[in-house]
């Protein structure tokens, strides 16, 4: 029996005329794992959140949803909070209590399970998840790795039998993603449970999958292996190809006859034996960094030492930066560095205990807010609600323009609507965003402020491949204005693809800094999938166009 079936499933958000979802139709088998994608807004979260009636939004539903055989409706709440487990985008929208041994055993107290029981699952998850070094600490002092890892082992503690998640990974680095992804397979593959995940991060997740589940504008356009949804987007010559992982994309572009390789272990297969019998005329790629050493820093930080308390631990330790003026300069790293911590020193947030922050030349002191008036200083926090305080998209940004005149305002609106395509959401309220269209108004509250630095924490979380090569393009007009940018992330393809310049974090400080080629290259996992899948033939090529351009170039 399967675990899902949905028929002729339709969803309108209230005051909508355009569907969230389409006319659905799917199941889900016993036991699969299913990945659910598309882009920002293509209606993943609704479809998701359909699947368990209290998560449900507010709004039109038509069609139906059976578990088990049974209409979802009728099936009591404390039977769904049991059996359908589900992980938010957010770990800290979904943590309840403040110490990790609580977390585990609340959803257990509230289904009044007695002590024993608790006491033998809580033990169990602990155990399963690594926990037990961290179990006794508070939840405000966990990486965000560690938060996502203890929501999903207490939603494990229950036992259910199936798992939904989405887009889970959006705020861990890169090695946390790739432990989190491998402890849900363990989970699908050791325990039976079926797995249900929307991701926008295909490069890892896709390779465990059974099904490929394709949403465009509310319409499931794909559903099908991994394998063989590239031959179907590839056929249908569709945008989603490009959200594909690397080896799906640089196979559909070099070759496109017979298997797509989905593993990087099968593209370098791939590769290999294309160029096996072939004398190559050019294997790399050549370092395009065009600094100019004449140009005097813009940001300075020089021996920066910070703790959040007099009696904390050091966050920051003996940090010395440089950022030239019109430069797009990338921090990746861990959770938990101090990475976030260093762009609130930048932005004069933070006041460091020793060392020194200077902005075109002047310290960062007491007069601080005086100076960020005449240099303005644009800051794009992790967490984009932050940001919010009216009701609707439109109003929120319009209080940023107070100062100009109607006819100025609404130029000035106007154009922030296009350039970040958001004029849909302008009656929306914020909250009711999902994560990547509350990115993209969020920053379009920064960019009105029309900054001369522009600080991004996190800026390409929970948005779309298409989504981010539009904000690429917003971030190269602005550094052609002469704006300088510096991004924490760790979303280390676009880092590569788009940076002038990278920096790796690590305890609290900077451990190396080189241009995007040399940089990735030299990585064993903070790299690209492309290098890791083509560095034995090619050198310094670290993107999925450097691979493209010296495979064409070769097979010419």
């Amino acid at each position: 029996m399967e675990t899902f079936k949905i028929e002729d499933l339709s969803f309108y958000y209230p005051l909508k005329e355009q569907a969230a979802l389409s006319r659905v139709n799917l199941t889900i088998g016993y036991g699969e794992f299913v990945v659910v994608c598309g882009q920002t807004g293509c209606g993943k979260s609704t479809l998701l959140k359909n699947l368990k009636t209290i998560l449900r939004p507010h709004g039109k539903k038509e069609g139906q949803v059976y578990f088990y055989g049974r209409a979802l409706e009728s099936v009591e709440l404390r039977e769904q909070v049991k059996r359908i487990g589900f992980v938010l985008q957010n770990p800290d929208n979904q943590i309840v209590t403040d110490k990790v041994w609580h977390e585990l055993a609340f959803g257990l107290e509230n289904l009044g399970y007695d002590t024993r029981t608790i006491r033998l699952r809580v033990a169990e998850m602990a155990s399963f998840f690594g926990i037990q070094e961290w179990f006794m600490k508070n939840v405000s002092e966990l990486s965000g790795g560690q938060k996502q890892l203890l929501n999903l082992a207490s939603v494990m503690a229950m036992q259910p039998d199936v798992l939904i998640l989405d887009e889970p990974t959006s705020q861990l680095d890169p090695i946390a993603a790739v432990d989190f992804l491998e402890t849900l397979q363990k989970i699908n593959r050791e325990i039976g449970t079926a797995v249900i995940i929307s991701e926008h991060r295909l490069e890892d997740v896709l390779t465990m999958a059974d099904r490929v589940l394709v949403l465009d504008k509310g319409s499931l356009i794909a559903d099908d292996t991994p394998r063989d949804v590239g031959k179907i987007l590839s056929k249908i010559n569709h945008p989603m190809l490009a959200a594909m992982p690397t080896s799906m994309q640089i196979f559909n572009e070099v070759s496109n006859d017979g298997n797509f390789p989905i593993t990087v272990r099968e593209g370098r297969s791939w590769l290999t034996e294309l160029f096996k019998d072939r004398t190559l005329k050019n294997v790399r790629v050549e370092d395009d960094l065009d600094e100019n050493k004449n140009d005097k820093p813009i940001i300075k930080m020089k021996d920066v030492w910070f703790r959040y308390s007099r009696e904390g631990k050091d966050v920051i330790k003996g940090l010395s930066m440089e950022v030239l003026p019109g430069q797009i300069y990338s921090i990746v790293g861990g959770n938990a560095t101090g990475k976030s911590t260093a762009l609130k020193l930048i932005g004069g947030i933070l006041k460091p205990y020793r060392g020194r922050v200077e902005i075109g030349g002047k310290k960062i002191t007491k007069h601080v807010d005086k100076y960020k008036f005449n240099r303005k200083i644009g800051i794009l926090p992790q967490n984009p609600e932050a940001l919010f305080v009216e009701k609707t998209v439109k109003d929120d940004l319009a209080e940023v323009l107070d100062d100009l005149s109607m006819e100025e305002r609404k130029k000035r609106l106007h154009e922030i609507y296009e350039l970040l395509d958001i004029t849909e959401l302008l009656d929306s309220h914020p909250f009711d965003l999902s994560g990547g269209e509350q990115q993209r108004v969020a920053l379009a509250k920064v960019l009105l402020l029309d900054p001369e630095i522009l600080l991004l924490d996190e800026p390409t979380k929970g948005i779309d491949s298409f989504f981010k090569h539009k904000l690429a393009l917003v971030l190269e007009k602005l550094k052609n204005k002469g704006t300088t940018i510096v991004l924490v992330t760790h979303d280390i393809e676009f880092c590569a693809k788009y940076s002038d310049i990278c920096s790796m974090f690590f305890n609290g400080s900077i451990v190396t800094t080189n241009s995007p080629n040399k940089f990735f290259s030299g990585n064993s996992f903070y790299t690209t999938a492309a290098n890791r899948m083509s560095r034995h033939i090619f050198e310094n090529a670290v993107t999925t166009k450097d691979v493209i351009a010296l495979c064409q170039e070769n097979l010419a």
